[in-house]
């Protein structure tokens, strides 16, 4: 299992976002967090923007699938993509969360 972040604009693109991975089965569970400030450079000048964190679950299996929806179906055109393997959790969560990205792995 991997956790895997992106940002975006507000509440409603996150929704819809986080509701296209789940019915892909790209992710298991997708968290929404509340806004916050990202600080960046951006086209030389520092920027700063309103965001929501999306906090996604996936296997490894799908880390390549969900990269390459992102690119193409973030309303960004950077969208932030970064993952890390989960190295312990709860052995029924985890076996839940396997079980649900298992039935449809885009391998």
């Amino acid at each position: 299992m991997y956790m895997a972040w992106t940002t975006c604009q507000d509440l409603d693109a996150g929704r819809t976002l986080a509701q296209a991975l789940v019915r892909a089965h790209l992710a298991v569970c997708v968290n929404i967090g509340p806004p916050s400030v990202s600080i960046y450079p951006w086209q030389g000048e520092v920027a700063e923007t309103a965001e929501v964190v999306l906090t996604m679950k996936t296997s490894q299996a799908n880390l390549t699938a969900l990269k390459a929806f992102l690119e193409t179906h973030h309303p960004y055109d950077v969208p932030e993509f970064v993952a890390v393997p989960i190295v312990d959790g709860l052995p029924a969560y985890l076996d839940w969360a396997s079980g649900y990205l298992e039935k449809n792995e885009c391998t």
